[in-house]
């Protein structure tokens, strides 16, 4: 619906070759120029981490993009005036920004002062986020736009008028659709959140509202229902050590996030060893801890037979079905269990916490039977799948939002779209319907 929005709109009489290959066709009374003939070309400075001032005033702008791409604060700044700066070099090359008023910018931030009065520095930005990403090439780090490289870059030139009117436009028509995805934004993270609840409520208290409640005994654990247990973990789990042969099993690694995954379906290259023989190995439906993040949560139980870190603990039910597994790993994934592995890990400071056997196996579990376990796993499961749907949904129209406002932009700045016409007409606010 929106895509066809900005096929109806209005288009200029006439169009001329730019001779600029991303560029294309552009009305016939513009132009285009290379970045080097508009803006005086500069570059930030080295800003490291230890001058960053908790009370420092002036921004200081770095390579990221959260945040708007602010580093810090410190209480001295570079800059006093409107320029665009773009990110040189990593995984964010070509990101263009706007800052005024008085600021800093890192060595990875290069800068445009423009050379001339009757430029929009507004519009150019606007341009130049489209224009950069047909001109960074590829490197270790991600990718680059050096100074020399950003200098050759061609840009449209309508006039300034319509420079003023074109960024004028962009400017509304793109906060209304950020507005419209922070909006989005905040639903997922509130759908996200219910999850959590309903998962940390189901495991920890059960699915009947009315079952009759009793103290657990245990400060961190608080009440659960009367007829649940709890057992130390020594009574319920015996710590295995058990090495491959050939080294040949699947590569797994366990974290806060994802729990114990396939190493191979995560964006990870270092640290592989050439041969894994004689490796630590984990059967399916074995608890494993990475002892060095478990006080962030970095646990899981496995789907299947793998080899896992040495820095890795593993632990197998002393008696089968004691637990249903994914009702385990929700367990010990939730905030109160979480709070206990970091109280309890010992090490220097946070990064360095250890959690390790002897700490698990002294720790209690609040449970029910395996019967009941599986019933909260299935009804879990049967609503997480609603939620997930309703996210799912959400972040589908996120993407088609940040779609149309990349395109919203590429059309106006390259003239495939007469925005002065419709400034000037009362045609309706296209993005009105994206924030309802």
């Amino acid at each position: 619906m929106m895509i066809e929005q900005l096929k109806a709109m209005p288009k200029y009489e006439a169009y001329k070759d730019s001779g600029v290959e991303w560029l294309g066709q552009i009305p016939v009374h513009w132009n285009s120029k290379r970045i080097k003939f508009l803006f005086n070309i500069g570059r930030g400075r080295v800003i490291s981490q230890q001058e960053l001032d908790d009370s420092g005033i002036y921004p200081v702008y770095s390579s990221q993009t959260k945040d708007n791409g602010i580093l810090g604060y410190i209480n001295s700044y570079d800059f006093d005036c409107t320029q665009i700066t773009w990110t040189t070099d990593g995984a964010n090359a070509g990101t263009v920004f706007l800052r005024k008023g008085k600021h800093n910018c890192t060595n990875v931030c290069g800068t445009l002062q423009p050379k001339y009065l009757n430029l929009s520095v507004e519009f150019i930005s606007n341009g130049l986020s489209v224009a950069a990403q047909y001109y960074k090439r590829p490197d270790t780090n991600g990718a680059k736009i050096m100074n020399g490289e950003m200098a050759e870059i061609f840009v449209p030139i309508p006039p300034h008028t319509e420079q003023i009117t074109i960024a004028a436009f962009l400017d509304r028509k793109t906060a209304q659709i950020d507005q419209a995805v922070a909006i989005k934004d905040k639903q997922i993270a509130l759908l996200k959140e219910r999850k959590q609840i309903l998962i940390q409520n189901a495991v920890t208290r059960g699915l009947n509202p009315d079952a009759p409640m009793r103290d657990s005994s245990v400060e961190w654990i608080g009440e659960i229902p009367a007829h649940w247990l709890v057992k130390r973990a020594k009574y319920l789990f015996r710590e295995i050590d058990e090495r491959s042969v050939s080294g040949d099993e699947e590569l797994l690694s366990v974290s806060h996030m994802t729990g114990v995954t396939p190493r191979s379906e995560k964006n990870v290259t270092m640290f592989m060893a050439e041969d894994y023989t004689g490796s630590k190995t984990c059967q399916k439906d074995d608890l494993v801890f990475n002892i060095m993040w478990a006080w962030m949560g970095a646990l899981g139980v496995s789907d299947r037979l793998g080899i896992v870190s040495s820095a890795y603990g593993i632990f197998r039910q002393l008696k089968g079905n004691t637990f249903n597994s994914k009702y385990l790993e929700f367990l010990l994934k939730t905030t109160g269990y979480i709070e206990h592995y970091n109280k309890i890990s010992t090490g220097l400071h946070s990064s360095r916490l250890r959690f390790y056997s002897h700490m698990f196996f002294a720790m209690e579990l609040g449970f029910p039977s395996k019967e009941e376990q599986d019933e909260i796993v299935a009804h879990i499961e049967t609503e997480s799948a609603k939620i997930d749907r309703a996210i799912s949904i959400q972040q589908q129209q996120i993407d088609k939002l940040k779609e149309y406002k990349a395109i919203l932009i590429d059309s106006a700045v390259t003239g495939k779209i007469r925005v002065l016409e419709l400034v000037e007409s009362s045609v309706p606010e296209l993005a009105d319907s994206l924030v309802a």
